[in-house]
């Protein structure tokens, strides 16, 4: 019952593709003959060649396609070797990846990860700078350990606590998913 499902899919997915590809033909013809028939001069051409350029670039380029092959990373742990290929393939001819688009994501993502990574080495510096310097009195009032009569442990320490234990959990994480994407490549 799987098979039938996966292979009724993959033809819907191929029927897709031909319906659009035949829609681009009929209007590209279209634009064709358009062309034919009007006067055009040359700066008019130019004008209307940087549009169609343009367009094109735009539809090239789109956030949802690597989207689309993230998708595959979930679809891994339920489903065989075959379908993931079957899968990527279908991805493949759907959407154009290029080294250009590859480096902008890859980009992008170093460039999130040094962002957490540095707001996790802030959030720990300013935890401990917390528990270091002096607090007001109106912080200080309520001690809930004692370690002597003028020491102990306030709210403002374990609130301290707490921002350095999640700018450790945030560098953690960051390096951690880090590694993991290394591993994978």
């Amino acid at each position: 019952m799987d098979k039938k499902k996966l292979i009724s899919k993959e033809v819907s997915n191929l029927q897709q593709l031909n319906e659009r590809q035949t829609q681009i033909d009929e209007k590209l013809d279209e634009l064709i003959t358009l062309l034919g028939e009007s006067n055009l001069d040359s700066e008019s051409v130019k004008h209307i060649q940087s549009r169609f350029n343009k367009a094109l670039d735009i539809s090239d380029i789109n956030k949802n396609q690597i989207h689309e092959f993230k998708k595959i990373d979930e679809l891994s742990a339920t489903s065989s070797r075959e379908e993931l290929l079957d899968e990527f393939s279908v991805l493949l001819t759907n959407n154009r990846i290029d080294n250009h688009t590859a480096r902008k994501f890859i980009r992008q993502q170093r460039a999130s990860g040094f962002v957490l990574i540095m707001i996790a080495v802030v959030m720990i510096i300013l935890g401990f700078a917390m528990i270091i310097m002096p607090a007001p009195p109106y912080f200080e009032m309520f001690t809930i350990y004692y370690f002597n009569p003028n020491d102990g442990v306030t709210i403002m320490d374990v609130i301290s606590l707490l921002i350095i234990l999640a700018g450790v959990y945030l560098l953690i994480k960051t390096v951690y998913q880090k590694n993991i994407a290394r591993s994978r490549s």
